[in-house]
């Protein structure tokens, strides 16, 4: 294992998805985290940070020992006064059941999470996990078992939906501005920055990530899951790898490739990542593989990789809408557009993340730019965020979109909130649960299996081990 770097009403899924982090009586609950990579961060922060008062993190864990001592590190840097307990990564029962943990926060490799779910919810421990929920049909259904049996709780951490932008849209949606739904347009596009590093790291094995359809496609199912407040039916896909890999190389004449980016004497290229440029980068994953072998910065032109880089998908749904969705990954910028027809109207909303990659600049290290807001000059195309609404006979006009301070417009302060306070009563339904993780899921695997038979795929006959369309309480 490595370690690095989500029809029933709303009100129901908001009301059952996350329980408030304070226990009875006002005391802490108790957190362990296992995987301690680059997603950790966020959680580790909140928890000496804003949300101290209600959380205690007890330990951390990971295969890698370098790592845990880099976030020890941090915690001290943070007020802790002294380090928080370690453990193997086999000893999660055993920890749990011995040191009283309440909550088990998940930032291991997808292809690990049913693995630490269903073993902290069978411990005793509810769950927090970083999207995907799982990646494949098997995962799934051990994880519904184990909901089922236990009586415990999952929440998936979808953080877009917290996006004051994408927030926008969903109220012009639910308020019935545009009418009944009656089909989505959604491209995405993921740069030579944020898209080719898919293609370094472990992702690039779709046994490990499930694909660019599961471990990044699931954050945009759940949005248009939650923005229609609908359950995805049937999925047809298309896609294959046509940028990336030493075969497309090869093609395009681009010669002999180094294995990774990190060795001297390369020179320029602007598809190599050198950790040594990045202290953060350096510190965690460049002077810790004596203890696990994992190279953070491969070739994003060499042998290995199986996942696919250019991606179609019509989704149909329940409620009738169908959903036309498409994924690269190797754009000049970053960012997406989504169209939502409806049978009053249409709602646009168009979203600038870093308008150019240009190796010229120090833009290059943010590796994702919608988590880490950048600001750049570009006569032709600007970073920014707008969201046009149109009704039938009538003109169009722009819907103000107000954002606030921290990574995705401020979502991920209002979602750890929710984590870590409890959602309370929120109209738009945004805290998740374990059936919205399997909803959002359920749409990649199908592709998956899609492009495999070159079929469309009905969910219900994926054999997930619960009706998606059910209730979550």
């Amino acid at each position: 294992m490595v370690t690095v770097d989500s029809a029933e009403t709303q009100t129901e899924s908001a009301a059952s998805a996350t329980p408030t982090a304070r226990t009875e009586g006002g005391k802490r609950t108790r957190i362990a985290l296992i995987g301690t990579g680059g997603r950790s961060e966020m959680y580790i922060r909140a928890i000496y940070g804003q949300h101290a008062d209600v959380a205690e993190l007890i330990a951390l864990s990971d295969v890698n020992q370098g790592r845990v001592d880099f976030y020890q590190e941090l915690i001290r840097e943070l007020g802790g006064t002294e380090p928080v307990a370690s453990f193997e990564p086999g000893q999660l029962t055993s920890f749990i059941q011995s040191n009283g943990i309440e909550r088990v926060i998940v930032t291991t490799p997808d292809y690990t999470h049913a693995d630490y779910i269903v073993e902290a919810l069978e411990a005793g421990a509810d769950v927090v996990v970083e999207k995907p929920l799982t990646i494949d049909v098997d995962g799934c259904r051990r994880i519904t078992e184990a909901v089922a049996k236990t009586g415990k709780n999952v929440v998936v951490t979808f953080n877009y939906r917290y996006s004051p932008r994408n927030t926008a849209l969903k109220e012009v949606i639910q308020n019935g501005v545009i009418g009944k739904v009656t089909s989505i347009d959604f491209s995405w596009v993921l740069d030579t920055v944020h898209g080719a590093d898919y293609f370094r790291r472990w992702h690039r094995e779709k046994k490990n990530s499930g694909g660019l359809l599961i471990h990044k496609a699931s954050h945009h199912f759940d949005l248009v899951n939650w923005w229609i407040n609908d359950v995805p039916e049937r999925v047809f896909a298309s896609g294959g790898l046509r940028f990336y890999g030493d075969k497309n190389a090869a093609e395009r004449g681009l010669g002999a490739r180094p294995e990774r980016g990190t060795v001297d004497g390369l020179g320029h290229d602007p598809f190599r990542l050198d950790m040594r440029d990045d202290e953060r980068l350096k510190a965690l994953y460049y002077d810790n593989e004596k203890f696990d072998g994992y190279i953070r910065d491969q070739d994003v032109f060499t042998e290995g990789i199986t996942i696919e880089d250019n991606l179609a998908l019509v989704v149909d749904y329940q409620g009738g809408p169908t959903l036309s969705y498409s994924l690269n990954a190797h754009s000049p910028w970053e960012g997406y557009r989504v169209t939502v027809n409806g049978t009053e109207g249409r709602a646009e909303l168009e979203v600038v993340e870093r308008a150019a990659v240009e190796s010229s600049t120090d833009k290059k290290t943010v590796v994702d730019p919608s988590a880490t807001p950048i600001e750049e000059d570009d006569a032709v195309r600007r970073n920014g965020e707008r969201l046009v609404v149109q009704r039938h006979w009538e003109a169009a006009y722009e819907v103000p979109i107000v954002n606030g301070e921290g990574g995705h417009g401020g979502g991920d302060n209002l979602l750890l909130s929710d984590l870590f306070n409890g959602p309370g009563i929120d109209p738009l339904g945004r805290p998740s649960g374990y059936i919205d993780g399997l909803r959002s899921v359920s749409v990649g695997i199908a592709g998956n299996q899609s492009l495999d038979t070159d079929l469309p795929v009905r969910i219900s006959e994926l054999g997930l081990g619960v009706d998606l369309s059910r209730s979550q309480a």
